[in-house]
């Protein structure tokens, strides 16, 4: 296990932190040398199992009468997301996993180190139930990084997430 190091944290983060009354966490927020961009970078880091890092994934939703629309979905770090589970969710015509440049515009963070809140734009958020099987989760604090640690019930709350089932079976392939 890599040790943290003190860090000084994202300032767009610090400042959502700051809006949402959260300013706290900041002491909570552990910086590494080594990139935890990847759960399973991050669950090396912290010495944790995969299943208790948050990926923070941005998808674009494409619907047949309105503009395209971006979702982050909120996942455990051991599974992946069905992407017909997220179009059914939001009765979208399709979804695709969004390119850098939609999740920087969305989020203001860039790949790896997306926080589940504290983005430029609001954005619909989905929260997958498999997050709530575990006390504590860590998740991105918006570098490649940083993370911090949150109960899943309060960090789905504080997203604004709606609580689905979006995890791709173990049979198919998916984001």
């Amino acid at each position: 296990m890599s040790t943290s190091e003190p860090t000084a944290v994202h300032p767009l983060f610090s400042g959502a932190l700051h809006e949402m009354g959260l300013k706290s966490l900041e002491a909570d927020v552990r910086r590494f040398p080594d990139a935890t961009r990847t759960a399973a970078e991050a669950a090396a880091a912290l010495g944790c199992d995969v299943s208790e890092i948050v990926k923070s994934l941005i998808f674009e939703a494409v619907y047949e009468k309105q503009s395209n629309a971006p979702v982050l979905v909120l996942m455990d770090g051991s599974s992946r997301v069905d992407v017909e589970l997220v179009r059914q969710v939001l009765g979208a015509q399709k979804v695709r996993r969004a390119n850098a440049d939609l999740v920087r515009g969305t989020t203001g963070y860039a790949i790896g180190g997306v926080p589940p809140f504290g983005h430029v734009t609001k954005t619909r958020v989905l929260a997958d139930r498999g997050l709530l099987t575990h006390p504590v989760v860590w998740a991105a604090a918006g570098t490649p990084h940083t993370v911090f640690p949150m109960a899943p019930d309060t960090l789905i709350g504080h997203a604004g997430a709606t609580l689905v089932d979006v995890r791709e079976s173990t049979e198919g392939g998916a984001a």
